[in-house]
């Protein structure tokens, strides 16, 4: 056993350091997140050479910026862009404000390796995906990663272990366990709720529940996650066995802080898919390889999915998991979240 960090404790270090602000080396070029950057590290990165912006093309389409680059574009720097030039190009709240930020100049050809692993880890770390970039020499201090290790790190399933587990007595089922997994990768932990003792040699009755702290703690009317929560616990306690899965990837995987800045696009008239895009993000940024990983932990190798998301049994199934059933979960509507499940429906294929 060595003491050097892995290339996944590294990893897991340039995220922290990307959430406080500090750059990294990627492949030969110093990467700043912009949304955490300082007015400081910027002018000094600028002392270094001409830096690019590298965003993903999701992003560069809401501002008309040509993504040459396949899923990125790298968009050039005038002379006289600050920080906060910078930031209104990553962050789409001021999109409709003040809508004029072009022309845009964006570089095309060359390997764009290092700015893909970039984004990756920015979104990895769930911040806002737009890189500051330029090429420079390793900086002592800075954490340092090989791009290619980096991206094929990135798209490595985690693996999980667990961590503990006790009893828990719930208001929908007071025989009832809950046990706590931690990926490998320095990513938040994850929950499975085992109620009653369902058997492992049957099709578990299951649902993989992605968190989400305003549905299921506050009490949000914007979507059904926590209804959906409740009748599933609840579901599960009247049948007397079942499992939950409680997978810490909030706002689809973009989390909460970026979850917001969607809200604040939808209340200026986009959906919740159109603000994931503005944002930079794709559709949905969960990996569910996580729920498969967990039913196996717990020794089930076939379910009864409670899904309204044809996507989650296929990749079950896709994963060594049979799915028997798909059971459906409807929970009642209101004004608030009828566009939003209009739009699950329409364009994320969900059965409502």
């Amino acid at each position: 056993m060595t003491l050097i960090p892995t290339l996944t404790e590294t990893i897991s270090r340039a995220r922290a350091d990307l959430r406080m602000g500090l750059p990294v080396m990627i492949g030969g070029y110093l990467a700043a997140a912009v949304e955490t950057l300082s007015p400081e590290r910027l002018q000094a990165m600028r002392a270094l050479g001409q830096p690019v912006l590298a965003i993903t093309a999701r992003r560069a389409e809401t501002l008309k910026a040509r993504a040459y680059d396949g899923g990125l574009a790298r968009v050039q720097l005038p002379g006289d862009a600050d920080l906060r030039w910078l930031r209104a190009l990553a962050d789409p709240a001021d999109d409709l404000r003040v809508p004029l930020k072009g022309p845009l100049a964006t570089e095309r050809g060359g390997d764009v390796t290092a700015h893909r692993a970039a984004i990756g880890l920015a979104k990895s770390a769930q911040l806002l995906p737009a890189m500051l970039m330029l090429p420079a020499p390793a900086l002592p201090g800075l954490t340092e990663l090989a791009a290619g290790p980096l991206l094929a790190q990135l798209a490595h399933e985690a693996a999980m272990a667990p961590v503990a587990a006790a009893r828990l007595p719930l208001q929908s089922a007071e025989n009832s366990r809950l046990h706590i997994f931690r990926p490998d990768d320095g990513g938040a932990e994850h929950y499975a709720i085992e109620i009653g003792a369902p058997p492992r040699d049957a099709p578990v009755l299951a649902r993989l529940h992605s968190a989400c702290f305003t549905g299921d703690v506050l009490g949000s009317l914007k979507c059904d996650c926590g209804p959906q929560l409740h009748a599933a616990l609840n579901a599960m306690g009247q049948a007397g066995q079942g499992v939950l899965l409680y997978l810490n990837q909030e706002g689809r995987g973009i989390g909460l802080a970026n979850k917001m800045r969607a809200y604040d696009l939808q209340n200026q008239g986009f959906d919740t898919v159109e603000a994931n895009h503005r944002l930079g993000f794709e559709d949905d940024e969960r990996d569910f390889r996580i729920g498969a990983a967990l039913l196996k932990r717990l020794g089930f190798d076939a379910a009864r999915l409670m899904t309204n998301n044809p996507r989650k049994v296929s990749m079950l199934e896709g994963h060594g998991i049979a799915v028997t059933e798909r059971v459906p979960l409807i929970t009642p509507r209101n004004r608030h979240n009828t566009g939003y499940l209009d739009t699950k429906a329409e364009k994320s294929g969900h059965l409502l």
